[in-house]
């Protein structure tokens, strides 16, 4: 059974994603700079590594249902790395998707929960969206 306490560890991985996540919103915005999108990406990989273990994340990337967004992330990387930084960011927001789809219902969950976006999160509209694409996975 996966321990959820929180130690040093995974502390540090969870700042590292953070990190990577602001520095590839940074990236974005200043006009796609691949330097920064780059960054941003070895930072959120290095903390998801960090934050489940090295063993769980092989396994987690090395899935056949994630099959296809592990390949599409790892090409969207190459594709900033090399300098073509659109076409690598369109590609990883794909495999992003397609990877962690099975958490967005907690995703959802969660945003109900948070005080001031909760109520804007439990409109009927919203809401069925939400309940629309509950407990369903991305079509690939």
């Amino acid at each position: 059974m996966m321990s959820f306490e929180m130690n040093d560890r995974k502390k540090i991985g969870l700042g590292l994603t953070g990190f990577g996540v602001f520095f590839s919103f940074l990236g974005i915005i200043f006009f796609f700079d691949k330097g920064l999108l780059a960054m941003g990406n070895i930072l959120f990989f290095s903390g998801v590594t960090l934050t489940i273990g090295l063993k769980s994340s092989v396994q987690f990337f090395m899935k056949r249902s994630n099959f296809k967004g592990t390949v599409s992330f790892g090409a969207g990387f190459l594709f900033v790395i090399i300098g073509w930084p659109i076409i690598g960011m369109i590609l990883e927001a794909y495999g992003f998707v397609v990877l962690f789809s099975g958490f967005w219902p907690t995703l959802a969950v969660f945003l109900q929960k948070i005080p001031v976006l909760g109520w804007l999160f439990q409109q009927p509209f919203v809401r069925s969206l939400f309940d629309r694409y509950r407990g369903k996975r991305v079509p690939v």
